[in-house]
């Protein structure tokens, strides 16, 4: 009986004592802007986990843009940085005239570490103010 108690004990030791940790990490940015029959939005995302069997990062970006009967374009470029950094950058713009409307977001991912985005957004029309936004998380 005695040792059936030790090996319980054990047991339920063992259950409960965490094997390690892992930690994850994700977030992102994203923007609007739109004026006069232009529009312009991008989004961008990323996320880190390290566990006991290694480390993985993701990262995400798209951005799209819209002119009633202008110009508009946009991109997206995605690459791996130095070491083990992921990095994203979309630019999305549309124009008609004078009047414009542009948003940008930059997306970095360092595996295990850390997760940054920063969106710029800006839209104008001839005769006012241009109107700006930035959205950031991270460092």
């Amino acid at each position: 009986m005695k040792t059936w108690i030790n090996l319980t004990a054990a047991a339920l030791l063992l259950a409960s004592t965490p094997l390690a940790a892992q930690t994850s990490m994700s977030g992102g940015t994203g923007g609007s802007a739109a004026v006069g029959g232009t529009s312009a939005s991008t989004v961008g995302t990323g996320g880190t986990s390290t566990s006991p069997t290694g480390t993985g990062s993701s990262i995400a970006a798209g951005g799209s843009a819209a002119a009633a009967s202008g110009k508009a374009q946009s991109g997206t470029h995605v690459n791996q940085g130095n070491g083990p950094v992921l990095n994203s950058n979309t630019r999305a713009q549309a124009h008609d005239g004078g009047t414009f409307s542009r948003s940008q977001t930059r997306t970095k991912v360092k595996a295990g570490e850390d997760v940054q985005s920063t969106t710029r957004t800006m839209s104008h029309e001839p005769g006012s103010k241009p109107v700006k936004s930035t959205t950031s998380i991270g460092r």
